[in-house]
């Protein structure tokens, strides 16, 4: 098989002012649909979450179900096959953002909860389900720095005197148990300041980016799942980091002698992940957690025959944007068992990653606002 090294290409300077204007076209034109959002803030463990529900969400068209690439390759080429659809190959351009190099493209993502959500996908056909190349994180941590560098328009002045404004949140979905949806490798780009939207000022005041946070044991501790985050920077090697992250938190789910034998990959060669994982990257902190569900039952009370009884309502399923302390219901019913019974959502998050052998469960979290 051919080596695919590839180096990491050059970002735009002016990225947030492409995306926003980009997206704004496009809604207008329906090629993005925005759901807006009610939201509302639950304490786990007294860690701001957001929980958010789109009213218009159950509407959703429903686009055509990725089929997954065959685990071969191709006999004439090399290299992996192509599903039968593929949202991120050659897209439309009302949907690109940008063509970095040869590589990677930046593309709006097609159904939007949180404005300005925009995806870098690689332009060649790799898989969702192998590890990270050297060029996929350092393309996400130029655009990171792109937006730090860059002042905002439009959203109360300059950022330059508010960091918070030109912060920007990406996130991988690695495995079924992640939330993945897609098999074209692709990560996920959201502003903070986007992510915000919704909150009262006290509300965006007590909520930041739990990526952010968790280089602080105190809060890691109070996490229902086992995350692993170090610290990075300008000129860090995010290769290094991400593969030591992704080795302990395969160590998490098999054990660290079968987490050990894994076979070497040549230089280059594509390396199938071992586990489920969602990864988080912001300008200081990366962060792999380890899945082994997507999502688990919501329920809530009721009466049958004079009893008490528990009825599911639907399902939470969570993917990378749990690492920011935010989670998506997709039903009314969901959204009021959530909000009456805030504690669920502790629960459900200690089902969906590995038990976190420090967690202290209090005997009741509580609802911080609502809509």
């Amino acid at each position: 098989m051919p080596l695919r090294v590839r180096m990491a290409p050059s970002v735009p300077a002016n990225l947030p002012d492409l995306v926003r204007s980009a997206f704004r076209r496009a809604v207008a034109s329906r090629d993005v649909l925005f759901f807006p959002t009610h939201v509302t803030l639950i304490a786990v463990n007294s860690i701001p979450f957001q929980l958010r529900f789109s009213p218009s969400l159950a509407n959703k068209p429903r686009a055509p179900l990725p089929a997954a690439p065959t685990t071969e390759p191709s006999a004439a080429t090399g290299q992996p096959k192509k599903p039968a659809f593929d949202p991120f190959d050659n897209p439309a351009e009302a949907m690109l953002v940008a063509s970095l190099g040869t590589s990677h493209n930046l593309i709006l993502n097609k159904f939007a909860i949180v404005p300005e959500h925009f995806i870098l996908a690689t332009k060649a056909f790799e898989e969702q389900t192998d590890l990270l190349s050297r060029a996929d994180l350092e393309a996400a941590y130029a655009c990171i720095q792109a937006y730090h560098a860059y002042a905002e328009p439009g959203l109360d002045g300059p950022t330059h005197d508010d960091p918070s404004k030109s912060e920007l949140y990406v996130f991988y979905n690695s495995g079924p148990a992640s939330g993945s949806s897609q098999p074209h490798r692709h990560l996920q780009l959201l502003p903070v300041a986007r992510m915000r939207e919704g909150l009262n000022p006290d509300e965006a005041g007590a909520w930041d980016v739990l990526a952010n946070r968790l280089l602080d044991p105190d809060v890691a501790r109070r996490v229902p799942f086992q995350t692993f985050a170090e610290r990075i920077g300008p000129g860090a090697d995010l290769e290094t980091v991400y593969l030591r992250l992704y080795q302990r938190a395969c160590e998490a789910v098999l054990g660290s002698q079968e987490a050990a034998a894994a076979p070497a990959s040549a230089a280059g060669e594509p390396r199938p992940a071992k586990i489920d994982y969602n990864l988080a990257m912001t300008r200081d902190v990366l962060v792999v957690a380890p899945r082994v569900a997507e999502g688990s039952a919501v329920t809530r009370a009721a009466e049958e025959a004079g009893e008490t009884v528990r009825k599911t309502v639907g399902t939470l399923a969570l993917n990378g944007t749990v690492l920011a302390g935010t989670a998506l219901v997709k039903s009314e019913a969901e959204w009021d068992a959530l909000r009456a019974e805030p504690e669920q959502l502790l629960e459900l998050l200690g089902r969906v990653g590995v038990p976190n052998v420090y967690h202290r469960r209090p005997r009741r979290s509580s609802s911080m606002s609502s809509v």
